[in-house]
């Protein structure tokens, strides 16, 4: 069996001003839709799970561990576990696909 989604359908979760994300949970992880406005971001924090994305559209700037990188459209990144990051949209919207493994519980 197949489970289908269309994105533009999902109800978006608003983490903090001029962020939307959708998500869909598997049962070994979790994907995350996100678009960012402008100067918008996700604050310092750190979690169990492993996550890898790629930016679509734009450039989002993240801190990892205190490593400072701009990552831009066509450009992937991994977080290891446990890695305290955060991170800010650029100067244009952006959007960004994540997956984290295992699945994202507090996200649910």
């Amino acid at each position: 069996m197949m489970d289908h989604y269309a994105i533009r359908d999902m109800t978006p979760r608003t983490p903090g001003p001029g962020v939307e994300m959708r998500i869909i949970h598997g049962d070994r992880m979790t994907m995350v839709f996100f678009h960012l406005q402008p100067g918008s971001g996700i604050p310092e924090h750190s979690h169990p799970n492993e996550q890898i994305g790629t930016v679509l559209k734009g450039t989002i700037e993240l801190i990892v561990e205190g490593e400072k990188r701009a990552v831009s459209a066509g450009e992937a990144y991994r977080i290891p576990s446990r890695a305290v990051h955060s991170g800010k949209c650029g100067d244009s919207p952006a959007e960004v696909i994540e997956v984290f493994s295992p699945v994202r519980e507090d996200l649910k």
